[in-house]
């Protein structure tokens, strides 16, 4: 076990830290860090974080985990990637209109939850300068969540508890990345 660790850290000379501008244009606190595993691999560790409370009550608090193993095709932190990750976090939401009107019982009601899922995912990464590169990807999968809705207004009494399963984009990205070597 010890020799088999200690190979994998003759190939984790390269660390990237890395933020999601996508996510950091819509104010949502995010990072996170690339470890090289081998010559094609590399797991990702990437966490967001939504702690704001808007106008008129309007509010999308989360905290939210996604982990992603990454195989690269030519070289790891260089050109195309594909990935699976799974994800889970926690979230409340309230008084939200969403766009093209999807959701419209968020703009009625309270909600919190917990949510968790797999997914595959799909990048590239250009290099612009020797300890910097840019990353953009989309990753589709599943999550299950689980939530209580409530009334509108805060202290209003529980409505319901229950759950659905959601198919389709799981993250889109537009990252800044800076190696630690």
């Amino acid at each position: 076990f010890i020799t088999m660790f200690a190979s994998t850290l003759l190939y984790s000379q390269v660390v990237g830290v890395k933020t999601n501008v996508v996510m950091d244009a819509m104010k949502i606190i995010n990072l996170g860090a690339e470890i090289g595993l081998s010559k094609k691999l590399t797991l990702d560790l990437y966490a967001n974080y939504n702690p704001w409370k808007y106008k008129e009550e309007k509010m999308m608090k989360m905290l939210a985990i996604q982990p992603e193993l990454r195989y690269w095709l030519c070289d790891k932190f260089n050109g195309h990637f594909v990935g699976f990750h799974v994800h889970g976090g926690v979230y409340q939401a309230a008084a939200i209109d969403m766009p093209w009107g999807i959701w419209p019982e968020l703009t009625d009601h309270r909600f919190k939850g917990n949510f968790y899922g797999a997914g595959v995912s799909y990048g590239y990464q250009w290099m612009i300068r020797p300890q910097w590169n840019l990353e953009a990807g989309i990753a589709l999968g599943y999550a299950h969540l689980n939530y209580k809705r409530y009334g509108r207004s805060a202290g209003a009494p529980l409505i319901e508890k229950s759950n659905c399963n959601y198919w389709g984009p799981t993250q889109i990205g537009i990252s800044v990345v800076y190696f630690i070597q």
